[in-house]
This record gives C-alpha cells, sequence and structure tokens, in this order.
C-alpha cells in the first residue's frame, strides 16, 4: 500500500509497497485513511528525532521497533472489524485516539510484564510514564492507505467533512488543556501564541462556552486568522513583559485581567505573562512542550494573589468525544475549522510540500493535510 515511511531523522520515505495491515486481535479494527495532518511532533522527529520514535536497537515499554508509517492526526472509516467488535461497523466514520500507554501492553509480546504505572492506575493515561503515539512509534499511523487499531480507540463522527474531522485531534490537545483548567463557561480567557495549538485552543473554549478571548501573537498573518475566528488579538512585538501585562489587562473583559490564561508557545516571557495577566484565583495552564531548561520563577507571584499554575500533556478519549459533540452541535463551527486547513497534497508529494515546506516556511501554514486519495496526486498541492 502508499505510506509515508519514518527511517530517521531527515528520512521520510514514500512507498507504494508498504505492507497492508491486518486485523490479527478479537478486538482490532482497520480503517481506510481519508487524511492525516502534519503535527509539531511529527515535525521535531523528522528533524530532531527520533523522540517518540524508539531508537535503533532499542525496545520501547510499549512501543513497536524502530521507524513505521508516521502520522497521527487521523480520519477515515472502518472497513473490517475484529470478532469481538461490537461499537463500531464497517462505513462507520472515525477518528482515533492515539497515545499507546500500560493499558496497551497487550499489543506487544515482547514488552515487560509489569503492573500500570501511577498515571494509569488512577486513570489519567495521557500521562503514561511510557507515553507512546500512533504514528510516533507506538503502532504505524495515519500517512498511509490502511490502518490497524484497537476498537477501543475510535470515536465515531457524523456530519463533519472528513478533512475537517482529521483537526479533531489538535482540537482534542486543547479541550484536554480547557479541562485541566477547570474552565467555567462565561469566563474570559488568554491564548499565547497563535499557531496550531494556540487556534485550536479558541475552539475548545467556544465549545465550553467562553466570554471573551484574546490572542497574543506576533505572526500578523496568525492574528489575521484568529481575527476571523471572531476573537481580540493583541501584537507583542517591541514590548517589554511589563508592557505586555498592562496592555492585555486592558484588553481583558473588565479590564482588571484574565480568569485563564493558556500558554501555547511555551517561551519564558510567555510564560511569566500568561501567570502575571491573570485576575486573582486565576488559572495559567501551559499547554506548550517546552525544551529542557530552568527558567526563572517567583512563587510569590502566584501566591499573592493565590493563583493557579497548571500544566496539560495530551489528551483521552473523552477529549475526542467531546470535541466531536462540540462540532456536531455547532458550538465550534464546521466553517470557522476550515480556515485551519492550508493545503491537501498526496501523500507522493508529503516530504518536499509538507515537511520541507513546514521547516523553511513555518509562519505561512497553520494546517497541512496528507491524503492516499487519487485526486490528489494530480495537483502538486491543493492549496486552499
Amino acid at each position: 500500500m502508499k505510506a509515508l515511511v519514518y527511517h530517521d531523522r531527515g528520512d521520510l520515505r514514500y512507498q507504494e509497497d508498504y505492507p497492508e495491515p491486518q486485523i490479527t486481535r478479537p478486538s482490532d479494527v482497520k480503517v481506510k485513511i481519508h487524511y492525516c495532518g502534519i503535527c509539531g511532533t511529527d515535525l521535531k522527529e523528522y528533524t530532531e528525532g527520533p523522540i517518540f520514535f524508539p531508537k535503533k536497537g532499542e525496545v520501547h515499554e510499549i512501543s513497536q521497533t524502530f521507524g513505521g508509517v508516521i502520522g497521527h492526526e487521523i480520519s477515515g472509516e472502518i472497513v473490517e472489524v475484529g470478532t469481538s467488535v461490537t461499537d463500531v461497523q464497517p462505513g462507520d466514520t472515525v477518528v482515533i485516539e492515539v497515545t499507546g500507554t500500560c493499558q496497551d501492553r497487550v499489543r506487544f509480546p515482547e514488552s515487560p510484564a509489569k503492573p500500570l504505572c501511577p498515571s494509569c492506575k488512577d486513570g489519567h493515561y495521557n500521562a503514561c510514564d511510557y507515553l507512546g503515539l500512533t504514528g510516533c512509534g507506538f503502532t504505524d499511523g495515519g500517512c498511509a492507505e490502511y490502518m490497524v487499531t484497537d476498537a477501543a480507540k475510535v470515536i465515531k463522527f457524523a456530519g463533519i467533512p472528513m478533512d475537517v474531522a482529521a483537526l479533531i485531534q489538535p482540537i482534542a490537545v486543547s479541550w484536554h488543556a480547557v479541562k485541566v483548567s477547570n474552565f467555567k463557561p462565561g469566563a474570559s480567557a488568554l491564548i499565547l501564541g497563535g499557531g496550531p495549538i494556540g487556534l485550536t485552543t479558541i475552539f475548545a473554549l467556544k465549545g465550553n462556552k467562553v466570554g471573551h478571548i484574546v490572542v497574543s501573537e506576533p505572526a500578523l498573518a496568525r492574528r489575521q486568522l484568529a481575527e476571523k475566528l471572531g476573537v481580540t488579538t493583541y501584537d507583542p512585538t517591541g514590548k517589554s513583559i511589563g508592557e505586555c501585562v498592562e496592555d492585555l489587562k486592558k484588553l481583558s473583559s473588565d479590564g482588571l485581567g484574565f480568569q485563564y490564561s493558556y500558554d501555547c508557545s511555551g517561551v519564558p516571557a510567555t510564560f511569566e505573562i500568561g501567570l502575571k495577566a491573570l485576575k486573582i484565583r486565576g488559572c495559567s495552564t501551559n499547554v506548550a512542550i517546552w525544551a529542557h531548561k530552568a527558567i526563572d520563577y517567583f512563587p510569590m507571584d502566584v501566591t499573592f494573589n493565590e493563583k493557579v499554575l497548571t500544566g496539560s500533556i495530551c489528551f483521552v478519549k473523552e477529549d475526542f468525544e467531546e470535541s466531536v459533540r462540540a462540532i456536531e452541535q455547532g458550538f465550534i463551527p464546521i466553517e470557522e475549522l476550515k480556515l485551519l486547513i492550508s493545503s491537501k497534497i498526496h501523500l507522493e508529494n508529503a516530504v518536499q510540500d509538507g515537511f520541507v515546506e513546514l521547516v523553511n516556511h513555518k509562519d505561512k501554514h497553520i494546517k497541512i493535510l496528507f491524503s492516499p486519495k487519487e485526486e490528489y496526486r494530480v495537483m502538486k498541492a491543493a492549496h486552499i
């Protein structure tokens, strides 16, 4: 089958002879892929990896051996089910919850027999000690014609276009962050960073009935896109942290600061601004993945105003289900979601027009989707 295969850092290859996956377990389902998006994690695997992918010669706790089909922002349809599957059937349109955790050890006979890690034991498998990711080593991913996964990991949807459905996975990342922050409907929120996750956080907040949103983002094109989604934007370029905090507070619904902030940039300035722009008892949530470096942090910035500082990692299946329902019920407008799709590209052109393009011109794009559909083979890139 056609597939985009990870061989090593900087070495992604389009192959037309990759083995087509088959159902091997009673709980398996086989999915025909319609679209798969590029995530920032995929890009880091290409430029800096292997990260989630096990290194050559290494046996990961709950992942397959090195390499395989990349991609985890997936929409598709069920074409075959295992003998024990009853919740879905061929023809169902689905998205896929793509974590690999302690609960998935059964898929890997070589994995050492161990009890559940503390996070999985408490039901928070998104923070599994051995976290893996579909399309980044856990199992083959969605940049292919077909994939096989466990039925427990698929979420049905209806009335959502297949290309838009490929955005549900990044929306689930943001949805989880909003839930972790204990967001209350009608509250005000500040988003630091207008990249893909910053923009999907707008949708997650809309799905949770936000009152007022401000997005702080230096790139003009991203601010303009955020404004099309009906939010207020702010350009922090050339401003000191103190100036940004003062300006942003003025943009809040009452001029006194925000009840919630979400750092989707992951740099020291956004960390500090997101905390200082809060009202008393406000909550700052880190959504970004940081480099492993320490930064200055002053505990009394939290204590004096009884603020909450927390973080959010990945998602659980319920985040997908709730995101799907919010789209189906119209709380997240489909026409607005379409604005996030920069281009649709056939798998054959995915390396040059997808990965290399993002490496060289990341700020020009929000979400590039890959597809094995023949209709995209005839165009170099179907720009939206």
